[in-house]
């Protein structure tokens, strides 16, 4: 690690620690008590982004597992959401089980699936791979937008409150819901690379022949990761249901499952902290957009008529930017960003 440079570790514990010096240990604190300061400062309308943002971390996570430490690409982000929106969804409405425990059977469920629609992997690598994973996303949305059994006809489901949820306080009570879980989602996913199935991961991105012939299952390891990433992804689709008290396909779309893997391009593939970087990069530059349409729409008419034209094209140029000019992403940016303040005056 860039930010490690000159600590020496005399144990593994040592090594082994989350934080590693002062600084790292005063930024934490410093985020924290940004983030219990946010629900005072925003209004409703930036709140409803905040809360949409912490949700997206847990998705965007769930996809890093896969495509940036594991190397398996995935075009199925939008299918493994809508999993765990319906089944969730489904459980808690129908079924009357309590709301914790549809999540989390709609967690379980959607680790299932991941893991089946992951056998491919096994045999399939690269281009191959993603029409793989593509497949699955048009399977799964095939499923819920015909199989009527699912919203009994109507087309969605209508999930009702949360009976503690009050509407003047809405947006505040889901910011201290989403926290907590977005919190331990990320600590989650930190501390699996920290133990050996998390580094089988990263050995089968690195070179799988090789982590094969120093005993890795590889097997083992590529069906984990997809069940291990779907995981994420189902809890963030269950969440998602929740929070916006309607299912429907329109929500899961492929446009999602770019959105998401444009998450992780942004922040840094293999980077938990770049796949937080990258969900509030991307969830916040639509919102930016349509603030400064609606500020320049007086003085420039045609610029809210092409607005939704403008905001794909920035999207895409994003894109290609961050794979042109920093392919690690944000999280290589503010890498470089702390180590220029380490080093100062000197260049290195």
């Amino acid at each position: 690690m860039a930010t490690a440079t000159g600590i020496h570790h005399r144990t593994y514990r040592a090594e082994l620690r989350l934080r590693h010096t002062k600084a790292e240990w005063f930024r934490l604190g410093l985020v924290i008590v940004l983030l219990l300061v946010v629900p005072y400062v925003l209004n409703t309308y930036w709140l409803g982004i905040a809360n949409s943002i912490l949700i997206a971390v847990v998705g965007a996570v769930g996809l890093n597992i896969l495509v940036g430490f594991t190397g398996q690409i995935s075009l199925g982000q939008g299918g493994f959401l809508a999993v765990g929106a319906y089944t969730s969804a489904i459980l808690s409405t129908r079924a009357g089980l309590p709301v914790p425990v549809a999540i989390i059977i709609a967690v379980l469920m959607t680790a299932f699936i991941g893991a089946l629609f992951g056998l491919p992997a096994l045999r399939l690598k690269g281009l191959y791979l993603a029409i793989a994973t593509l497949a699955s996303q048009e399977i799964i949305m095939f499923i819920v937008r015909r199989w009527g059994f699912l919203t009994e006809g109507k087309g969605y489901i209508e999930v009702p409150r949360l009976p503690f949820i009050e509407r003047e306080t809405f947006e505040i009570q889901w910011y201290w819901i989403l926290l907590p879980i977005t919190f331990l989602a990320v600590l989650m996913a930190r501390n699996v690379f920290r133990t050996s199935l998390g580094r089988s991961f990263m050995a089968v991105r690195d070179q799988d022949i090789a982590a094969e012939a120093i005993g890795v299952n590889i097997t083992r390891a590529k069906v984990t990761a997809f069940a291990l990433s779907s995981g994420f992804v189902g809890l963030s689709g269950a969440l998602s249901a929740y929070y916006t008290e309607t299912v429907t396909w329109e929500r899961f779309t492929l446009d999602v499952s770019v959105l998401y893997l444009a998450m992780i391009i942004v922040g840094g593939l293999g980077s938990i902290a770049g796949s937080v970087y990258g969900a509030i990069f991307m969830m916040l530059l639509p919102a930016l957009l349509t603030e400064v349409g609606q500020a320049a729409g007086n003085s420039i008419p045609f610029l809210n008529d092409q607005l939704p034209a403008i905001k794909n094209a920035i999207f895409g140029i994003a894109i290609i930017t961050f794979l042109l000019i920093e392919p690690r992403g944000l999280d290589r940016i503010w890498s470089r960003m702390k180590d220029y303040v380490r080093f100062w005056p000197f260049r290195y």
